[in-house]
């Protein structure tokens, strides 16, 4: 058993192993912590090449479905960042998707490789419906390991990150392991201090907006805090009508109506599918009090509504392109399309975000440098665990090894 103080000079840092690694997030923090990579593994070769590129030659190509990996040496501590995809709320989440089963691949192999503590990492989605599940499943199996486990869902604006990005930890750990979990919490910087000097650095090539281009025209209307959205009323939602110079005038008539049927559409429910339905003609008169064919018809020749069978509704109903977060709050979750200004824009800027600000954004340090294609480069970040967030898990785990924490 370690009972060593990590300050003394006898103390042997404790080791561990990655499963699906990507480019490292994960992996990141737990050498911030304190701990050593032994091995890594991940399906993707470009996700390697930029993890063996930045942290060392540690790491290979290969797909863990087969619950099997060639490393046989003793370790510490296995953590597994295993696809999210098919849990995702943002995805179709199916139950039997595929990827699905890679989480009890990587319980399997974490299992095999008899560490004294394994951390797996996940969405929130896979918490709910059918998907607890899986969840469910991977409990029992550690349980009747012998381990002691417990979940935790970890919210980045807690632990020093400066993003709306909420994920699932399960840690487990053998019984004569005392491990609290508990992560420490810590005041995250604000959007604007993350990103502020990212210029002069490598990875920095955001997407520029001509003056004369519809983009550029859009987002500068969209003020932080903000989102070009017709389907929400809020002073959070900027409307398409709101822009003339891009979809065409519209007179203070057309307004109302337009309006009208932004509310009417979800509070007359048809279906009991959906958040909205198409709106009668009978409805809006009725709202808004007199008779609206002739405005109808122009708004259908404007292509600001559209007929639905004996009703119309909106065109553009999306729920929110062209997002400015506040910069003196938290950005929008990571994801690939951070470098998209029509999906999200720069809190000061009329651009989106260049990949070394995505990667500041997860935690990512400033020597990382990001290769491949620049659609690659955002999605290597996007799908990474933030860095920081792999500090804390660490440091948690790490509290178990070096001293009161640890029998």
């Amino acid at each position: 058993m370690l009972t060593k103080d990590a300050t003394d000079k006898s103390y042997v840092k404790p080791s561990f192993i990655s499963l699906f690694s990507g480019c490292g997030g994960l992996d990141l923090g737990f050498i911030k912590a304190g701990f050593v990579p032994k091995a890594a593994y991940d399906i993707w070769p470009l996700a390697v090449e930029n993890y063996e590129k930045n942290l060392g030659q540690h790491i290979k190509v290969l797909d863990l479905s087969h619950a099997k990996i060639p490393y046989t040496e003793q370790c510490d501590i296995v953590v597994a960042g295993s696809p999210c995809q098919g849990f995702s709320t943002v995805g179709k989440r199916q139950v039997d998707d595929p990827r699905n089963n890679l989480l009890h691949a990587a319980v399997k192999i974490a299992i095999d490789a008899n560490p004294k503590v394994m951390v797996f990492e996940n969405v929130p989605g896979i918490l709910q419906g059918a998907h607890k599940g899986h969840w469910d499943q991977a409990c029992e199996t550690i349980a009747a390991a012998g381990y002691d486990f417990s979940g935790m869902t970890i919210d980045s604006r807690d632990i020093g990150i400066p993003q709306t990005r909420k994920r699932v930890i399960l840690v487990a750990w053998k019984k004569n392991i005392n491990l609290i979990p508990e992560i420490k919490k810590r005041q995250p910087p604000t959007l604007r201090d993350v990103i502020k000097g990212a210029s002069k650095l490598s990875n920095h090539a955001p997407k520029k907006l001509t003056v004369d281009s519809a983009d550029y025209k859009i987002a500068s209307h969209i003020k932080a805090g903000q989102k070009l959205c017709n389907v929400r009323g809020a002073e959070t939602s900027v409307h398409t009508w709101e822009i003339p110079e891009v979809f065409g005038d519209t007179s203070d008539e057309e307004r109302q109506v337009l309006n009208s049927i932004m509310k009417l559409r979800r509070r007359k429910r048809i279906r009991n599918y959906g958040d909205a339905d198409p709106v009668s003609l009978e409805s809006i008169q009725a709202e808004v009090g007199r008779k609206v064919l002739r405005n109808i018809n122009s708004l259908i020749k404007k292509n600001y509504i559209k007929t639905v069978e004996s009703k119309v509704d909106l065109r553009h109903t999306f729920n929110g392109k062209y997002r400015r977060a506040l910069p003196e709050g938290a950005s929008f979750t990571v994801d690939s399309r951070f470098g998209d200004p029509q999906c999200f824009l720069h809190p000061t800027k009329q651009r989106g975000f260049s990949v070394r600000e995505a990667a500041r954004i997860q935690g990512f340090p400033d020597d990382y440098v990001f290769h491949g294609s620049l659609e690659d480069q955002f999605r290597l970040v996007a799908n990474a665990v933030p860095p920081l967030m792999g500090f804390a898990i660490g440091e948690m785990i790490k509290a178990a090894f070096v001293g009161k924490n640890h029998e």
